[in-house]
Parts: C-alpha cells; structure tokens; sequence
C-alpha cells in the first residue's frame, strides 16, 4: 500500500476549541498519553470534524507561503501537519479496533470517506505538489543530511505514487476509488466480526468433550452461562474456544464443525457475506494500478517494497514452497498411518491433522502441549519478553496504576533506558471480547519525532491479542503459539519504541513492508531459548522453574510440523498474489478463483489455507495486499540476524545488540537493505531459515 505520510503518525499538537471534548484538549495525563477514560462516542465525530478542518489550514498556510519552497517551510511543514488529527485518529480507530462498537462502527462509516477525501485533496494539490517537486528538483544542492535527504524523496514519491502526476480527470476517478475502498474495508471487517461473534455452538452432553483439557472445559462451560445456558459448554470461531477442540477433542464431528465455522466465516449467501466485496475491491484496485500505468496491483503496491515486483516475490515464495510442501507431505503420511488406527479406511482431513499432529509429537517427543501451558502464565511469559529487551538493550518496565485506559482489561508500562531516560509508554490488551477483531497487533497511539525545538517526543505504543481469558479456577496460561506471537507483537513494540528518528512518517515501523516484520520474527526466536525460558517459565501452582527435562523436549520438537506451519502460512501468500497479479476481476468468483489457486499450487488437501479469502482480513482490510509474502520474507532476514548472535556464541552479544538496536531505531531513515546489511556486514543467507525449519541439514 503506498503510504500518504500526512495521516502516519500521533503527534500532541495543542489545541483548545472546547472545554468539553477530551479530544480537543491537551491531555492532563501522565505523559500526555490520551484521556481514554474521559473520551465518548458523541466526542467523536466533532473531533474529526475540528481535525480535518485544522489539517485543511495547515496544508492551505504551505501552498500560499509566498516565500520560495524550502526543506523546512514545505517538506518538514508537511510532515508536522495534521497533529490535532493523528492525535484524534490514533485514540479512535486503536479504541475501534481493541473495543468497537455498533455506535463506532456507525462513526468509521461516516468518517472514512471524509478522511480519504482529505489524503487526496492534499496528495492531489497541484500547488502543493509543484513546491514538493520543486525541493525534490534541487535536493542535491541543498546541503540535506540523509534522514533529511530520505524524506525529501519519501515525500516526493508519496506523492507521485499517489496520484500527484495523474490528468485532472484521472485524479478525479482516483479519489472517487479511494473513498469506495476505504468504506469497503471497514464493510469487509465489520462483516468477520458480525460472523465471528453470530456463531456459537452449545455442548450439552460432556461425553461428547472427551480429551479435551479441563482448563479448556471450564472455559466453554463459562462462555455457556455467560451465554445464558449454564451447564452446557459453548465454542465459538474464536482461536482461543476451538484451537484446543482440534487438538486434543477426540469427538471428530466437532473438530469438523468449529474448523469449518472458522474456515467459511463471510462465505454464506447472508448479509455478512464478503465475497461481493473481494469482488468489488479487486475491480478497484485493478483499475487504480491500471491509473498509474501498471497492469495489476501487485506491481503498483510492490514498487516501494524491496521485493519491487511481483516476479521477485513470485520466485522466492516458490523458492520455499517446494521444500515446505515435500515436507508436509512426509508429516501427512505420518498422520494418515495414525488415523488408520482409530479409523481405518479413513483419509485424514483438516480437522484431523491439529489432533494427530499433537498425538504424534506426544509419542516422538513425549511434549503434550497441556503439560507446558501452567509454565506460561500470561504476566510470565510478558515478564519475560520485558526480560529479553532488558538484556539486550537495557530497557527497563515499571507498572503504572491509575492511568486512563480504554478498558479496565488495559495495563500500562514505563520504559526506560540503562540511564532512567523515558524510552516511551506501553500499553497492552490481551484478551478477546465481542468488540475486538480477530487476531493479534502492534499500533501506534503517539508517534515518536523531534519537534523544531529539538524536543524528543516519545512514543505510545499498544500490543493487543486474543488469549486465553483467566477462569475462576486458572490464570491466563498460553499456548506455545500464544507465547510465540506476544514475543511477536512485543518485537513491533519496540521497533516502535527505539525509534530516533526526527521526523514522524520516517519513525518507528514506517518502513517497507517486507522489512517491518524482520524486529517481531527476531523476537520470536528468544521465546524458547532454554537460558530465556528459566527466566519466565514458572509453574503457576508451585513457582517451579521449567525442568530441563521439558526444555530438552520443546527443543527437541522445534522442528516438528514446520512442513504444515509453512505450507499453511505459504499458500495464503500465493494466494494474495494470485488476487493481486489479477490484471480483471471480470467474471471473478471468490471460491473458484481459491481452487484454482490451491490446484496450481499443487495444495494437499489434508491442509486449509491459514486465511479464506472472505475472512483474509490481512489483504482486505489492514493494508497487506500483495504483502502477506513478507512474512516469510522477513523470516530469512530474522534467521540470519539471530544466526548473528548464535554464531559469537552469546544469545546477548553487546556488540551484537548494539547494531541490531541500532538499526531498530533507524526506523524508515534509511533504505531497508543498506541498513541490514550495515548490521550484517552481508546479505541474508535463506538456508538459516531452511535450517531452523529442519528442511536442510
């Protein structure tokens, strides 16, 4: 997605147009962190409104400056713009997304088309893009550092990949597209919510729960009397309610039923189906490409990548693909031998691979995934993510109390560095509830950028997610997927965190796409590190550290069922460039258009595609069409970092970590690729990737 640096970023701008609306106020909060607490729905729309028209002034003081088009009085004025309105956006669409409403929902509706008309009546001024230009023209002469130097091209592009170079009437037909596309996409994840939270299915027979763990028992049996049926058990399409039914329920029939709720989400001919959407996006998006002089999206969205096309990223997924598929298939023969013991004649499904998968490793690796989780109490396992950026970069987290939060489920943290100086606030929201979407995400509240005074303004960062709730009888205890995505989204907190960048659209996580996820997938690899796990893993009953015994199995098991994790994770990328390298949409049908996908790709039909289309909110919805390859892109480049430590012999090198941070803080300053390979000192090797999936000796 090509970014329009005016709305990236959350910065405090003051500005006093009411006594009344919180959102219009300099916040009297610690850290001026927002007034959540004191913020309504009916503050809202207001706010927008006062925003949107403080933004429109600032943009119209730069077009009408009279003096000549500077670096300060154009581009740095640009990025500065629109402070009240990335303060305004960064409480809303974070509280929206964490905390939504049918109200909300209303208020996106009314504001989305209003926000996209103001990105293109500012990307599309005529004026305003001729002074960009005009400082883009002379930027060799002008004296620029290179973060200045980045940002005078950054801003030029932003504008030229927008639309800025277009005929009148073509601008015209582009905004008309992005205000369609915008209001589409909130239609497509409102339409998953609806069928996430419309589908509940009630157990009354406990007979028919057989194997499955009485922690996850006694979740159900809660949801059911919240629900109103108590002594009944209720599962819905939530992966904390049926993740434990497909591994360890022994009833088939349910496995069957809560996988094929989650997998074809917004694919029933009802109000909240998404295929006519996916449709409709698609022949937008194709013809936006088609604006700017490419044949398909994946090119248009690719040019700013590092990947740069869509043949790049072609090669490499394919790269991968194969050794992932050859190894999926030898773990289905695996299964397959498994299921003819219980159910011969049977061919093994996807319902049926999570339960044998777990079956399998309890007899290679005896590692039964219920005898981990009371070691990963949810505070621990954070404990120990703060523990990590503690050793590797000094940072310290104090708790703090009584501070405005959105929902009282919200806890807050003081970062620090070595030396006691605020490195930013943290904010995390870990478990689900009907208003929060699917999945789990790092967010920016307040950006970090140094103001004309030299100021350093610090950073408000969220991690959110979706686990397992504490029940009267346990604490939150994760599971090993759950313990790798909160290392996950804590690696994109303190990308956020670290940033030293001076101007808002360069810092944090304003980087390529297929670079932004190299500091989540680095933290990943500390999860289960045996030094890091006797820093968190504690018993929750007893306080009992992990026994080695356990750690050697999780090691030993490391490398199991990657060929699955892989080709799960690989054919939803295919499938977005599928979508992505489509040069029409005319005569598109969403579920034919899949199958064909999975059939050229030679899917095996014992896995489902980790994302269906119609529920895929990654390329629908948050701006990862034609990017959900940079996952796995990524993913050579955080093997090869980790490699780096591995290979001095310490997991928190100094040396090491002081690069890595480096680059961390450097945020969008510097081109992606220089700034791995300064760390480096070479290219990303992909056989340490190969290798820690087991693939390659």
């Amino acid at each position: 997605m090509k970014k329009t640096i005016f709305l990236s970023a959350f910065a405090m701008t003051l500005l006093a147009c009411t006594e009344t609306n919180p959102l219009l106020e300099q916040p009297n909060t610690p850290y001026g962190v927002p007034a959540f607490d004191q913020v309504k729905n009916e503050h809202y729309m207001p706010a927008f409104e006062e925003a949107i028209r403080q933004n429109k002034a600032e943009i119209e003081a730069i077009v009408t400056n009279e003096a000549e088009p500077t670096f300060e009085n154009t581009i740095v004025a640009l990025d500065r713009a629109g402070g009240l309105l990335e303060r305004v956006s960064g409480v809303f669409f974070n509280v929206l997304e964490a905390d939504g409403t049918d109200e909300m929902n209303a208020i996106a509706e009314q504001v989305s088309p209003m926000l996209s008309e103001l990105s293109d009546g500012i990307i599309l001024n005529e004026a305003l893009f001729l002074r960009v230009k005009a400082v883009y023209d002379q930027r060799e002469q002008l004296g620029l550092n290179p973060e200045q130097m980045r940002l005078v091209t950054e801003t030029y592009k932003s504008f030229a990949d927008n639309g800025a170079n277009l005929p009148e009437d073509k601008k015209e037909r582009l905004k008309e597209i992005n205000k369609e596309l915008g209001l589409l996409s909130l239609k497509f994840g409102n339409n998953v919510v609806a069928e996430t939270n419309a589908y509940q299915y009630f157990v009354k027979d406990e007979s028919q729960l057989k194997g499955l763990p009485e922690s996850a028992k006694a979740a159900a049996a809660e949801e059911a009397a919240a629900a109103g049926h108590p002594g009944e058990w209720l599962f819905t399409p939530k992966r904390t309610s049926f993740t434990p039914v497909l591994q360890y329920c022994e009833n088939r029939e349910l496995r069957k039923e809560l996988l094929m709720a989650y997998t074809t989400r917004a694919n029933h001919d009802n109000e909240n189906d998404n295929k006519a959407v996916i449709v409709r996006e698609m022949e937008l998006r194709i013809e936006k490409a088609k604006l700017f002089g490419y044949d398909n999206p994946a090119d248009y969205i690719l040019a700013d990548c590092m990947a740069k096309n869509h043949q790049t990223v072609d090669a490499f997924l394919q790269s991968v693909w194969a050794p992932s598929l050859e190894a999926a298939k030898r773990e289905a023969a695996e299964l397959q031998k498994l299921l003819d013991e219980d159910l011969p004649g049977e061919s093994l499904q996807p319902w049926d691979w999570w339960y044998y998968a777990e079956k399998l490793r309890n007899a290679k690796y005896a590692l039964n995934e219920e005898e981990l989780k009371p070691y990963f109490e949810l505070n621990n396992v954070r404990k120990g993510a703060f523990g990590v950026a503690t050793k590797l970069y000094g940072l310290q987290f104090e708790p703090l109390k009584d501070m405005p939060v959105y929902n009282p489920e919200v806890e807050v943290f003081k970062v620090t560095d070595a030396a006691g100086e605020l490195i930013g606030i943290l904010y995390t929201d870990y478990f689900p509830r009907a208003g929060k979407r699917p999945g789990a995400w790092m967010n920016n509240i307040m950006s970090q950028y140094i103001d004309a005074d030299g100021v350093d303004h610090r950073p408000v960062i969220i991690n959110v997610g979706n686990f397992n709730k504490p029940t009267a009888g346990n604490p939150s205890l994760l599971s090993m997927d759950d313990v790798e995505t909160l290392f996950h989204e804590f690696g994109h907190a303190l990308h956020g965190l670290l940033s030293k960048a001076h101007y808002k659209s360069l810092s944090g996580t304003n980087t390529p796409r297929d670079f932004v996820e190299l500091p989540s997938q680095f933290m990943e690899n500390y999860a289960y590190e045996p030094e890091v796990l006797k820093t968190y893993a504690f018993h929750y009953q007893t306080g009992e550290v992990i026994p080695d015994s356990l750690i050697a199995k999780i090691n030993a098991a490391g490398k199991f069922n990657q060929g699955f994790v892989q080709t799960e994770l690989l054919s939803a990328s295919i499938l977005d460039m599928d979508f992505h390298e489509l040069t029409t949409a005319e005569g598109l049908d969403v579920n034919a258009f899949e199958k064909q996908s999975l059939e050229k790709m030679d899917m095996i039909d014992e896995i489902i595609v980790r994302y269906r289309p119609t529920f895929y909110n990654h390329i629908f919805t948050t701006g990862y069409e034609a990017g959900y390859y940079s996952y796995t892109w990524a993913a050579v480049l955080d093997a090869d970092a980790f490699a780096a430590f591995k290979e001095t012999g310490n997991l928190f090198d100094v040396e090491t970590a002081k690069r890595f941070r480096h680059l961390l803080e450097q945020g969008g300053t510097r081109d992606a690729q220089e700034l791995y390979l300064e760390f480096r000192g070479k290219e990303a090797d992909p056989k340490n990737l190969l290798r820690r999936n087991g693939f390659i000796e």
